[in-house]
């Protein structure tokens, strides 16, 4: 971002969040931002801290945000057995979903939840689901590539709130059934935004033509029970909430001629650095928009009343004990409350303490950021 952040804004038409994306990242933990000087009066150690730029896209920020996530997702936890399900656009829909990402972003979530939904709701099972669902939009080589990860409880309580009715142990629902009803949603769902005028496919014909060609399509619908139990999956799906598109972790080395990443399975990529960059704000998300959505009996009308209906009804059952000690997790009050709390409990680190004395740092405030060295500009200057 320091690099080639801003000849590359200069190059490209990026939206105002993607500028202020590129901006806020490439100042993150910098003087520009301010911070603070501990000293230790011990040994005379004195060592800069910078604040953070907490853009959800920043690969170093969040990680106190996706703690108390993953925390109060586990508060919400029924003592049940989850599934995992994801729900892709196909490859030819793309283009639309890059030209209008939050209407189509919006109808993907609807098509999914609706499809689980409904599936619940059929003779089969009777039953109202809860399910949880995230988006991402990137593969591990950061193309454009969205779908929609759901945890979704393996039963549901009846209209009535009488009963808590099982789904089987080895699947959710029939997946070439799950994969057909979702298409059919998302393409009437599509047809109706775009008569909204909220879509730009090509006018009526070109849509048809979008529509006759998705049809003929197998789209792909995975699912799976997870493995580990329902926390471990939120532990996965937490991973990502509060992310985009790749963690530092993966980001093996930068020089001139590119960006050398790990891609799955021990591979790994190389990037220009424009290219890298175009890929990664690809994924940068409209303004305000909600990337985490709770539906049926996790939606927030139904959170302290069937929702609990549900947590009594299979406290009571006989293998409920077994499972709440498996997904037995902390609360949020136990999610540490700021940055060195956190890296506390995480890493056994106190960052408070010098290093080499253990005895308590010192903290200086640190000159005015306006007095810091210049940092890259984003403005647009088409």
């Amino acid at each position: 971002m320091r690099l080639h952040g801003e000849a590359f804004a200069q190059r490209h038409a990026l939206s105002p969040e993607q500028r202020k994306v590129l901006h806020d990242i490439a100042v993150c933990r910098t003087a520009a931002l301010g911070g603070h000087l501990d000293v230790c009066d011990a040994c005379g150690l004195e060592r800069p801290s910078y604040n953070s730029c907490r853009n959800r896209h920043c690969p170093k920020c969040q990680s106190l945000a996706q703690a108390k996530w993953i925390a109060t997702r586990k508060e919400r936890l029924l003592p049940t057995k989850y599934f995992h399900v994801v729900f892709t656009l196909p490859a030819h829909l793309r283009p639309v979903a890059l030209a209008h990402r939050e209407s189509v972003f919006n109808l993907l979530f609807e098509a999914a939840s609706a499809t689980l939904l409904a599936f619940g709701r059929s003779k089969r099972l009777g039953a109202q689901l809860g399910i949880t669902a995230v988006l991402h939009t990137w593969t591990r080589d950061l193309a454009f590539h969205p779908h929609v990860h759901c945890i979704v409880t393996a039963g549901g309580l009846t209209e009535d709130g009488e009963r808590w009715v099982d789904t089987s142990d080895k699947y959710l629902f029939p997946v070439k059934a799950l994969s057909r009803v979702f298409r059919g949603k998302f393409l009437d769902a599509l047809a109706r935004a775009d008569a909204r005028g909220e879509l730009d496919a090509g006018g009526e014909e070109g849509l048809a033509r979008l529509r006759d060609r998705a049809y003929r399509k197998n789209w792909v619908v995975y699912a799976k029970a997870p493995f580990g139990g329902p926390a471990h999956l939120v532990e996965y799906l937490g991973r990502y909430t509060h992310r985009v598109g790749i963690s530092n972790h993966r980001l093996l080395s930068l020089t001139p001629q590119g960006v050398h990443f790990a891609t799955k399975k021990g591979k790994t990529t190389t990037l220009s650095p424009e290219e890298f960059l175009r890929r990664f704000v690809l994924h940068v998300l409209p303004r305000g928009f909600v990337k985490i959505r709770h539906y049926g009996l996790f939606a927030a009308g139904n959170i302290s009343t069937r929702l609990e209906t549900a947590r009594r009804l299979l406290q009571a059952h006989d293998a409920a004990p077994e499972i709440a000690r498996e997904d037995a997790a902390p609360t949020v009050s136990d999610v540490p409350g700021d940055a060195r709390e956190h890296m506390r409990a995480l890493t056994g680190i106190d960052i408070t303490l010098c290093p080499h004395c253990q005895v308590p740092l010192r903290r200086i405030a640190l000159p005015d950021p306006a007095a810091a060295p210049p940092t890259p500009a984003f403005e647009d200057t088409s």
